[in-house]
């Protein structure tokens, strides 16, 4: 069997077991918000912070980080100017638009430790430090032009100096940059709290699927999983390919291009005036289908 698929098939495994206990009502219904918030704010930084730690980063750093880019800005401008092509009112536009470039940090952290060997960490973080704000930027512009809240960059601005995952990347980065080491006992704490992130955010994902009302908005949700599963990982490996860029930081883009879109562009959605109910058929759609199109595009791109 393909080492991607050996790779992929656990992380899609954990999110199947996610979505049974939830139907299963076990361990019980707040367990699940309650447990994506201990992840979110202390699980997933712990774990970047003891993984970047002592980590090199090298020229193609940067080659990684312009591909993504690149990627993520083609995606968007197509959207914005193919909008009025497929006639959707600006709520549904702004979930499209979310369901087309804000990746799944979860799903992502999972599959680059299984396909890059010792470096994923590195890897992710220069990934991390890239998307995360670029893609906020974009997604509250196209929100506040769009929804029927608005917003504004000033806010955006508050949420991504106080995101823990950036914040994390940071810190972990610097420590190595300085060359400085933690306590040993904090690395052995930070690393034992680590090691339980990334399945309880997989469960944490397939517990948020949503089924219900697919049928009902099956061209945006079509529109974004094309988009978001095919698109942006070509998009990547053409930016990649056009910057020079080449093994584990092709991979790297392919990873974090291909993954499905993030829960919380549901919780942005909701906030700024989004169709958060096709926000919420979007991340079910692209969750499901990505466990096929992820080692797809891996296998033959990557």
């Amino acid at each position: 069997m393909s080492p991607v698929i050996l790779a992929i098939l656990p992380i899609f495994g954990l999110i199947l077991i996610g979505f049974v206990l939830y139907r299963l009502d076990f361990p019980g219904v707040g367990f699940w918000p309650v447990s994506e918030r201990l992840t979110y704010y202390v699980l997933f930084p712990a774990m970047l912070v003891s993984g970047l730690s002592g980590r090199q980063f090298d020229a193609s750093s940067l080659g990684l980080s312009l591909t993504l880019v690149g990627a993520v800005c083609l995606m968007g401008a197509f959207l914005v100017f193919t909008r009025t092509l497929f006639h959707l009112d600006g709520p549904v536009f702004t979930s499209v638009f979310q369901g087309a470039i804000r990746p799944n940090t979860y799903v992502g952290l999972s599959a680059a430790a299984g396909l890059l060997g010792p470096d994923w960490m590195a890897l992710s973080a220069v990934a991390l430090l890239t998307l995360i704000p670029l893609v906020n930027v974009l997604c509250v512009l196209v929100l506040s032009r769009h929804g029927k809240h608005g917003g504004g960059l000033g806010r955006v601005g508050l949420e991504l100096v106080k995101n823990p995952l950036i914040l994390a990347c940071v810190v972990g980065m610097a420590l190595s940059v300085l060359d400085l080491s933690l306590p040993g006992v904090l690395m052995d704490l930070l690393s034992i709290l680590g090691k339980a992130a990334l399945p309880l955010g997989l469960l944490a994902v397939g517990a948020g699927l949503r089924f219900h009302g697919i049928g009902a908005s099956t061209l945006p949700v079509a529109l974004a999983s094309l988009a978001h599963l095919v698109a942006l990982p070509l998009a990547a490996y053409g930016c990649a390919r056009l910057l020079g860029a080449s093994g584990p930081a092709v991979t790297t883009a392919l990873i974090y291009t291909a993954i499905p879109v993030s829960v919380s562009a549901f919780i942005l959605a909701r906030q700024m005036g989004g169709d958060h109910e096709v926000m919420a058929l979007i991340i079910t759609a692209q969750t499901v289908l990505s466990a096929l199109t992820m080692p797809l595009i891996l296998a033959l791109l990557g």
